[in-house]
């Protein structure tokens, strides 16, 4: 195998990374959600564009939602979507202290 083949086959599993095939924090209760990560990584994107970093599927305010850690440019956003409706919750800059 190349070196070029190699880093190709490299960027392809960075690029992946915003799939569905790779696991997130919460999985578990994916089952109980009405949107899929996949719909809810659309729906975040489409509101931030940029990298996701983190995900994760958490109980909040009585519901079920999933947050996405997204870097766009030099500064990293939190954008949040309700997994039963698919709205947008949040969608703020991550302070100096991000959680």
């Amino acid at each position: 195998m190349t070196k070029t083949a190699i880093a190709i086959g490299i960027a392809a599993i960075i690029i992946s990374g915003t799939t569905g095939a790779l696991a997130y924090t919460g999985e578990n209760l994916a089952r109980t959600a009405k949107i899929t990560v996949d719909k809810a990584r659309t729906i975040a994107l489409n509101v931030r564009p940029g990298t996701i970093t983190d995900t994760e599927l958490e109980r909040e305010g009585g519901g079920l939602r999933y947050s996405f850690d997204i870097k766009a440019g030099n500064k990293t956003y939190e954008v949040g979507v309700d997994a039963m409706t698919g709205k947008v919750l949040e969608n703020t800059a991550e302070g100096a202290n991000p959680d």
